[in-house]
C-alpha cells in the first residue's frame, strides 16, 4: 500500500506491477518529467518496451536524463524514424499522444495516462479531452487480454474539469462483458485527483 493512503499515482503504478513482467511492451501516454516511464521501464526490462509521448521537448528532455541515469536504452524517435519492429528499450515520441497508432501497432501489456501538465511548466500547456481521448481509444484497441490501463484525472487546473468528465464518460462506457473498470478517489478532498484502471478481460 502506498505510504500515503491518497497519494493516487502510486496506486496507479502499484495495479500496473501487478500485471506487468519483464519482455512487456508498455505505453506511457503522458511523458512529463519521466517518473511513469522510468517506473514502466524498471517493470518490463532490459527485455522490454516502453513507449512515451509528449508534446513539450523539456518532457522528453526530461524524461530521457532521468532514464539515462539508470541505465537504459533511450531512442528519441519520429514517425519516419520508428522502426517496425522496434528494438527492446524506452522510445520517446515528440508527437501528440492522439496519434499513437501512427508509431504502435503491437499488443501492450500497461497503459498510463497522467493527465493535466507538467509540474514546473507552463501550466497553459495542458491534455485535453480532444487529444486524450483518440489516445485512449487507441490505446485500448492495443491493449491485450489482462491488460491494464490506468488513467489519472485531474480536476483543478482550468480546462481539468471537462477533460475528466469525458475520460470518466468515455471509460464508463466501456462492455462490462469485455472490461473491468476500477475507480479510486479521496472522499474528502474537493478536486483530489482520480484513478480509472480498465482492465481487457
Amino acid at each position: 500500500m502506498p505510504a500515503h493512503l491518497t497519494r493516487i499515482v502510486p496506486w496507479a503504478q502499484r495495479l500496473l506491477a501487478e500485471i506487468l513482467r519483464p519482455g512487456d511492451t508498455a505505453l506511457d501516454l503522458t511523458a512529463g518529467n519521466g517518473h511513469d516511464t522510468l517506473f514502466l521501464y524498471q517493470q518490463v526490462g532490459t527485455d522490454g518496451r516502453v513507449f512515451a509521448f509528449d508534446v513539450q521537448t523539456e518532457a522528453l528532455k526530461a524524461t530521457a536524463d532521468r532514464l539515462r541515469r539508470v541505465g537504459a536504452m533511450t531512442t528519441l524517435c519520429s514517425a519516419d524514424s520508428l522502426p517496425a519492429n522496434p528494438p527492446p528499450g524506452v522510445h520517446l515520441i515528440g508527437d501528440d499522444h492522439a496519434r499513437l497508432a501512427r508509431y504502435v501497432q503491437t499488443p501492450v501489456r500497461a497503459v498510463i495516462a497522467n493527465l493535466g501538465y507538467l509540474p514546473g511548466s507552463d501550466q497553459r500547456v495542458v491534455t485535453r479531452a480532444d487529444s486524450t481521448l483518440p489516445a485512449l481509444q487507441q490505446a485500448l484497441t492495443l491493449l491485450s487480454s489482462g491488460g491494464r490501463l490506468a488513467a489519472v484525472l485531474y480536476s483543478g487546473h482550468p480546462g481539468g474539469e471537462e477533460e475528466s468528465t469525458c475520460v470518466r464518460e468515455f471509460l464508463r462506457g466501456l462492455q462490462p462483458c469485455e472490461w473491468e473498470l476500477l475507480k479510486i478517489s479521496a472522499a474528502n478532498r474537493e478536486h483530489a485527483p482520480e484513478l480509472l484502471v480498465a482492465q481487457r478481460r
